[in-house]
């Protein structure tokens, strides 16, 4: 470890520049030669390189959707040229090529952030050996020795044997007790933040190798950083714990704010920006007009929860635009104003049609007030006589009449009326 920290000593005098420059500030407060003078420092360094990463971290993100997104046609040349590893290969790269994705780009802030994560082992491990290192003299190797967290001191190792650790004034119990409770820690802020990731911000409606490759990772890397960190001065345990704790928050917040399309989580964010949308009938900020843009882009390839985002402003009288906006669908308003609804943003309800009893549905159309329901004998006309004779006669004969005679409602002689349910 020594050999590859020697390496990244180009960068050792910044670090410890940057480090003293904080030890300065948090000195004046808390007093220069404690552990809250430096501990402070080395979070405040991590601090200022996460902040510089930020462009990478945004970089890692669109590379980590857009493999996600390759992961199909990946899976289809594999199968294609399993027999020739030369060509799967150039039809990889052509693939890369013509998407513009870059498989390194999703290691980016790991890349970047190592040199740092070096440098400041060499700086701690020179402190340990008693050595000057960088802008660090021998009034600050002085002040960083005898610094403490929670009785262990910075340069302090797991591994440390009880002599050494000793002549910097410490417990071998103490030392122990705070890494291992460090270790513990940052093993599961890694797993976390890994397992945050994978149960909601992955695209389930894709079955990938990537996504195994993810899963097998969530429980390699803390058993990893358990085993490495045993050989890590509290002072780098200190610095490694903090950017885990960083990377799980600013995760969350790209979790909930700019979630990966498909997953859990964007299920989650649209119903709350559905909710938002339709109580004041607009989008705010760039973040959801990006949002809302790329989805009405789409068209006919929105998945299962950008469907139902886009029903559900329909159905509330409010339409997507291209740019990003919201607006009072036209089609849903000019109803509202037939019906004469209020429009209030709720899309108007179907009327349903009252339903008939039994009895009305077999008595057909209802007659109007004071129309005769059938002719009598007294209502008939005397030169129509003989023809309802007729009628009646040739209705006497089986099979020639019934349904006249049940339309009119004449009965001839004692017969039992037929029952409705036998009509």
């Amino acid at each position: 470890m020594d050999t590859i920290a020697s390496l990244f000593s180009f960068i050792t005098t910044p670090v410890s520049w940057v480090i003293v420059q904080f030890h300065s500030v948090y000195g004046a407060i808390f007093g220069p030669d404690t552990g809250w003078a430096w501990g402070l420092s080395i979070v405040s360094l991590v601090i200022v390189i996460r902040i510089c990463l930020i462009p990478l971290f945004v970089k890692q993100i669109k590379a980590t959707r857009a493999m996600q997104t390759l992961q199909p046609e990946m899976k289809k040349i594999q199968e294609r040229y399993k027999n020739d590893r030369q060509r799967q290969s150039e039809e990889m790269m052509k693939l890369y090529k013509d998407t513009g994705t870059n498989p390194l780009s999703s290691c980016l802030p790991i890349l970047a952030q190592s040199p740092f994560f070096f440098a400041l082992y060499h700086v701690l491990n020179s402190i340990a050996s008693n050595d000057t290192v960088g802008v660090i003299n021998e009034r600050l190797l002085a002040s960083a020795q005898k610094a403490h967290i929670f009785g262990a001191p910075l340069a302090a190792k797991f591994t440390d044997s009880e002599e050494k650790v000793q002549a910097l004034n410490a417990s071998l119990t103490d030392v122990r007790v705070v890494t291992a409770l460090m270790i513990v820690l940052m093993s599961l802020s890694q797993f976390y933040t890994q397992r945050q990731l994978m149960t909601k911000n992955v695209d389930t409606t894709v079955k990938t190798p990537f996504m195994q490759q993810q899963k097998m990772l969530m429980y390699v890397f803390p058993i990893i950083f358990a085993v490495f960190g045993i050989n890590f001065p509290v002072g780098v345990l200190v610095y490694w714990l903090t950017t885990n704790v960083w990377t799980m928050g600013q995760q969350m917040y790209v979790i909930h704010n700019n979630p990966t399309p498909g997953s859990k989580a964007q299920a989650a964010y649209l119903e709350r920006l559905s909710k938002h949308v339709t109580k004041h009938g607009r989008t705010r900020g760039r973040g959801e007009r990006a949002i809302v843009k790329a989805i009405v882009a789409k068209g006919r390839d929105r998945n299962e929860y950008e469907r139902k985002f886009i029903n559900g402003l329909n159905k509330a009288g409010l339409a997507a635009q291209a740019d990003g906006t919201v607006i009072k669908s036209e089609a849903t308003a000019a109803a509202q104003a037939e019906d004469g609804a209020p429009t209030t943003g709720a899309a108007p309800k179907r009327q349903q049609p009252k339903r008939q009893t039994k009895a009305k549905r077999q008595s057909g159309p209802a007659k109007a007030p004071g129309e005769p329901t059938s002719l009598t004998k007294t209502d008939q006309p005397q030169g129509d006589a003989k023809s309802a004779g007729a009628a009646q006669k040739n209705s006497a004969k089986p099979g020639s009449g019934a349904r006249s005679k049940a339309q009119s409602g004449q009965r001839k002689g004692p017969q039992r009326p037929k029952s409705p349910s036998k009509k």
